[in-house]
């Protein structure tokens, strides 16, 4: 199955990389860093709260803008785009029909394949997959600081790409 969005961007690592996020920050105006397994920060988060639209930006370590995340006005269903630096589209994350016993949401990737989210998005303890194959998985058992949880993305994934889905869903799951 051909890799999301070209792998770790030229990290040559393949295992299964790790990051800790911060529970319920993720809210218009706030700001802060995700972390690697190892406590090294990689990725800052800049909720922009002056703006008409909610509107999260994920840079890296030297503050160039990777993804951006923009709430959809007028939907229905609760809809985010992702757009990379150059404003193009690359996903958007859509919430799909409510089911009973867990949340469901469609991730459509410009160049990829789709994604599904399947879980308890609200208690951080999810799954992303495309098909059958596990793209991450979302959880708090890794960490034990509290209003943090884990991001663990599978070798050969845009580890970016997938933390700004896990911050998408938490900011739309906390709306």
């Amino acid at each position: 199955m051909r890799r999301i969005m070209g792998g770790l961007r030229g990290r040559g690592e393949e295992s299964i990389q790790r990051y800790k996020m911060h529970e319920k920050l993720v809210s218009i105006g706030d700001d802060y860093w995700i972390e690697n397994e190892a406590g090294e920060r990689e990725f800052y988060v800049d909720g922009k709260a002056l703006r008409l639209r909610n509107t999260l930006i994920i840079k890296d370590v030297q503050g160039n803008e990777v993804y951006k995340l923009q709430e959809k006005l007028l939907r229905i269903k609760d809809t985010m785009d992702l757009q990379d630096a150059d404003g193009k589209t690359v996903a958007t994350i859509k919430k799909a029909l409510i089911s009973p016993l867990r949340d469901r949401w469609k991730v459509e990737v410009a160049d990829g394949p789709e994604m599904e989210v399947q879980g308890n998005i609200l208690d951080h303890e999810y799954k992303i997959e495309a098909g059958r194959e596990k793209v991450a998985e979302v959880s708090k058992r890794w960490f034990r600081v509290r209003d943090t949880y884990g991001v663990e993305i599978e070798p050969g994934q845009d580890s970016a790409l997938i933390l700004a889905i896990a911050a998408a869903l938490d900011q739309m799951a906390h709306d």
